[in-house]
C-alpha cells in the first residue's frame, strides 16, 4: 500500500512540476520578447511587433517550429491544470473499476496529444494572419474590428448547443469514464484523447482570444486558465458559462467605442 502510495504521489508532484515549468518558460519567452504581463510590448517588444515576417532575416515568431513550440508550452501551462477534476475522476474508478496508474498516464497523455495538435493547428493559422497582415509578429490584431468580432464571436458560442454539449462532458468526466471505459495504458490514452476532443471544442474560442491582446499575455494566460477551471468544477461549472459568454459580447461591443473615443 505504501508503495502504490508513492507512486500516485509522485506523479501528482511530477504533474504539477510540469506546469510550473510550462508557465516558468512562458515568462522566460515573454520576458526575451520584451512583453510585460499585460501583454504589452515595451521598446525592443514594439520594434519586433511591426517587422515584416516577409524579411530576409530570422524571425522565430514568422516560422512553424519556434511559434509551435510556444504553444505547445501554453497548452501545458493553461490547460493541464483543468485536468485534475478529470484525474481525480478517474482515481476514485481504480479500485471499483480495476483501473490504474498506466491507465491514468494514459489518460493525461491523450489528453495532452489533443492539445499539442491543437497547437499546430492555432500555429498554422497563427502564421496565416501574420503573413495575411491581421496580426503582428507579436500574435496582436491590427485591427480593434478584429478583436471586437473575435470576442462577439467567442461570447456567442458560449450559448450554442454544441459548447453545452462539450462542456456538459468536460463538466462531468466521470460519466465519460462509465460509458467509455477501458483498461490498461490503452485504454486510458482512448479516453484522453475522447476527451481532450470534447475539451478542444469546448474552450478553443479562450485560446482564439489570445489574438485580441496578444499571445505572450500572462494575464490573459492567466484568466483564461482561471475560467477553463471554474467552467470544469462540479458546484460552478454550468453557472459561469453563459455569464462569461454576455460579457464577451459586451466587451466586443464596447471595444470599437472605448478605441475610437
Amino acid at each position: 500500500m505504501s508503495v502504490i502510495l508513492n507512486i500516485r504521489s509522485l506523479l501528482w508532484i511530477a504533474f504539477f512540476a510540469a506546469i510550473l515549468l510550462a508557465w516558468m518558460m512562458m515568462f522566460m519567452m515573454a520576458t526575451d520578447m520584451d512583453v510585460d504581463l499585460l501583454g504589452r510590448p515595451g521598446e525592443m517588444g514594439a520594434v519586433m511587433a511591426t517587422m515584416d515576417p516577409t524579411m530576409p532575416m530570422d524571425m522565430p515568431m514568422a516560422r512553424f517550429g519556434p511559434l509551435f513550440a510556444m504553444w505547445a508550452i501554453m497548452m501545458a501551462a493553461m490547460m493541464l491544470p483543468t485536468m485534475v477534476p478529470t484525474l481525480r475522476s478517474y482515481e476514485d474508478l481504480m479500485v471499483s473499476a480495476n483501473g490504474s496508474r498506466a491507465g491514468w498516464i494514459g489518460v493525461l497523455l491523450g489528453y495532452f496529444i489533443v492539445w499539442v495538435a491543437f497547437a499546430a493547428l492555432i500555429t498554422s493559422v497563427q502564421l496565416g494572419l501574420l503573413f495575411g497582415g491581421v496580426v503582428d509578429m507579436l500574435g496582436i490584431a491590427k485591427s480593434v474590428w478584429v478583436s471586437a468580432g473575435l470576442l462577439i464571436v467567442v461570447g456567442a458560442y458560449q450559448f450554442t448547443r454544441l459548447k453545452e454539449i462539450c462542456h456538459g462532458v468536460c463538466h462531468s468526466p466521470m460519466m465519460y469514464f462509465v460509458g467509455h471505459w477501458k483498461t490498461g495504458f490503452g485504454g486510458g490514452l482512448r479516453m484522453g484523447l475522447g476527451l481532450g476532443g470534447f475539451c478542444v471544442v469546448c474552450c478553443w474560442g479562450f485560446m482564439a482570444l489570445g489574438f485580441v491582446g496578444g499571445v505572450m499575455s500572462l494575464l490573459w494566460m492567466g484568466l483564461a486558465t482561471l475560467f477553463m477551471i471554474l467552467e470544469k468544477l462540479p458546484s460552478l461549472g454550468h453557472i459561469v458559462t453563459k455569464p462569461a459568454g454576455v460579457v464577451l459580447i459586451l466587451a466586443g461591443v464596447a471595444l470599437p467605442v472605448w478605441a475610437y473615443l
